[in-house]
């Protein structure tokens, strides 16, 4: 083979391959959606079976509940949920969606493992909802105005998206 065409193919090899990498969606993240579906507010870098906690205050009775997540290859697996105290809506017992335990600390966990495409939120005045991964905090209300919903979903993006995109943390 001539030199010029072995220079044009390994070129041409060369920037497919940068192309591929820079445009191609890999990178797998939390994308933050309001709802009804609209561009995506930001998006977390995050990993197959990386666990994230849901934060906020019980709209009956005022006490604090937090709910973890775990990331997976097509969607959210829902956890557990840790509260101190009963309130509507709250699981009373074990039953066969789930198991409730109290820890050392008094708080209960209920265990239900539960996938789930995505997660929407109805962000409330009240509520002070939060997103904590890796020892960070978001408040959600910063985000969306009280009264508003958020999707949390996961997804693929590509490099080039993510240069482009809002990182939140």
């Amino acid at each position: 083979m001539r030199p010029k065409k072995l220079c044009f193919w390994m070129v041409l090899g060369i920037g497919l391959t940068l192309w591929f990498l820079f445009f191609y969606p890999s990178v797998r993240v939390l994308r933050l959606v309001p709802y009804p579906a609209d561009a995506p507010l930001g998006y977390i870098r995050v990993s197959r079976g990386e666990t994230f906690t849901i934060g906020f205050i019980h709209s009956v009775n005022r006490r604090p509940v937090w709910d973890t997540l775990r990331v997976e290859e097509n969607g959210l697996v829902i956890v557990s949920s840790r509260f101190d105290a009963f309130g509507a809506g709250m699981p009373e017992t074990t039953n066969a969606e789930g198991t409730l335990r109290t820890l050392p600390d008094g708080t209960l966990l209920w265990t239900v493992d539960r996938p789930v495409p995505a997660v929407t939120l109805r962000i409330g005045w009240t509520a002070d909802h939060t997103l904590s991964i890796r020892g960070k905090t978001l408040r959600l209300a910063e985000l969306v105005e009280p009264g508003k919903a958020l999707t949390l979903d996961v997804n693929t993006m590509s490099w080039f998206e993510m240069m482009k995109g809002h990182r939140l943390l």
